[in-house]
């Protein structure tokens, strides 16, 4: 006796794309190139219209990119691209002191020569890493990008979920990814609360040409209102991210190019001649601000969404990087073991794998801003004796290269350089 077909009980949801990507920066466009070519369909909303991510010329930014973030990128294909413009960073040195006395005679170096992998990682510039995903996942046909749209409700189901655009338009979905920063939007629909506080603190961020070469060297300069990166630049040039209180950097902000940079010049130093500056001028205000959950219902965080740090180490950038690349795998093996990728038990493994990473380097960037950005004289001699000791220990200087480099930890695939 035949049997007869079982009665629909429900309608299966229809999907535009696998996957709904909330933010078009940078951690957007790499993740959906590092899913796309994983086999997922990815639909990225980008609220800035295209014509703005696009607009080329030198503005002054760029991004301290580990070793293994570069990896990445070579794997999801732009670092080829992107390397003929990319400054190597060979040595990093780390001092204390007060601007126009100079640095400490206790300090911390850093040589890229100390393993076998290569540089620590490699100085770029925005105008060269954003149209270079962008341009990628322009290109990739699995993946679809609507510039210009804002996302204004969301909502999951149990088994997909859907968001609203300010156009009227309905995408729908397995899986949101919000890749929308510290003001995140997808984690205030979803519910999730941030943790966090303000450091009384802006950063100041410009570019500099010098006189004399940089030899590939980035410096750490601690100042008792907050510390001074210069960071190499191809050419005679380095990026500056200068932390000052938050009342002084508003002072100097408004102070016109030559006094901006005579305000710079005692806490620079001389030790790359005279220089002045190019690009444009930035400042933002930093706090630490930690999503309390990366995960909710079918929706995920990752980069500043998930984690907002103090930049004195400049792994901000790198971690959302690292977000990327473990999130890529935990839904690609997912999927290839026939699961649903946006189900708490898939996504679960995500955060798993970074939130205890996430939440150390939150604690250690916040512990060294407290401990370097005052003038405490028992404070002052208990980092430069420190500093001294770890400068001179090789096992412990070479952890923390590596560290810089993003070689510790478990690493996913991407990070290792290979496909998913």
């Amino acid at each position: 006796m035949d049997n007869p077909p079982a009665p629909t009980i429900f309608r299966p949801m229809t999907f535009d794309s696998d996957i709904l990507i909330v933010g078009g920066g940078l951690n957007g466009p790499a993740l959906a190139l590092a899913l796309a070519q994983a086999g997922h369909s990815v639909t990225m909303i980008d609220s800035v219209p295209l014509i703005s991510r696009k607009t080329p010329g030198f503005d002054g930014r760029s991004y301290a990119m580990a070793l293994t973030s570069t990896r990445l990128l070579q794997a999801i294909g732009v670092w080829d691209a992107l390397e003929p413009h990319a400054q190597a960073m060979l040595d990093i040195k780390v001092t204390d002191g007060r601007a126009g006395e100079g640095p400490s005679p206790f300090f911390m170096h850093f040589d890229h020569a100390e393993i076998e992998e290569g540089p620590m990682g490699y100085m770029v510039e925005d105008r060269h890493l954003r149209p270079a995903l962008l341009s990628a996942s322009d290109a990739h046909e699995n993946i679809q990008t609507l510039h210009g749209e804002t996302v204004v409700s969301q909502s999951a189901e149990a088994t997909g979920v859907s968001v609203a655009l300010a156009s009227g338009r309905v995408l729908t979905g397995r899986l949101l990814v919000g890749c929308d920063g510290r003001g995140s939007g997808t984690a205030t629909r979803a519910g999730i609360k941030r943790t966090g506080w303000d450091y009384g603190q802006t950063a100041l961020v410009c570019a500099v040409e010098h006189a004399l070469p940089h030899h590939g060297v980035a410096h750490q300069f601690f100042m008792p209102p907050g510390p001074l990166a210069i960071l190499p630049l191809t050419g005679n040039r380095s990026s500056i991210v200068w932390s000052e209180t938050a009342e002084n950097a508003a002072r100097i902000n408004e102070m016109p190019d030559e006094a901006y940079i005579d305000v710079l010049k005692p806490r620079f130093g001389s030790f790359l001649g005279d220089i002045s500056r190019v690009g444009a001028r930035y400042t933002y205000p930093l706090s630490l601000s930690l999503a309390n959950t990366l995960i909710a219902r079918r929706v995920v965080l990752l980069g500043d969404a998930a984690h907002g740090v103090h930049p004195i180490a400049g792994q901000g950038l790198n971690a959302g990087v690292r977000d990327i690349a473990a999130l890529a795998e935990v839904l690609t093996d997912a999927k290839r073991r026939g699961e649903d990728i946006g189900t708490e038990g898939v996504l679960s493994r995500y955060q798993e794998w970074r939130r205890f990473d996430n939440t150390t380097l939150a604690l250690a960037t916040d512990t060294f801003n407290r401990l370097f950005s005052n003038d405490n004289p028992v404070l002052r001699a208990v980092r430069d004796i420190g500093m001294g000791i770890v400068g001179n220990m090789p096992a412990l200087r070479r952890s923390f290269i590596r560290e810089a480099a993003g070689l510790t930890g478990e690493l996913p695939k991407l990070l290792k350089g290979q496909r998913l």
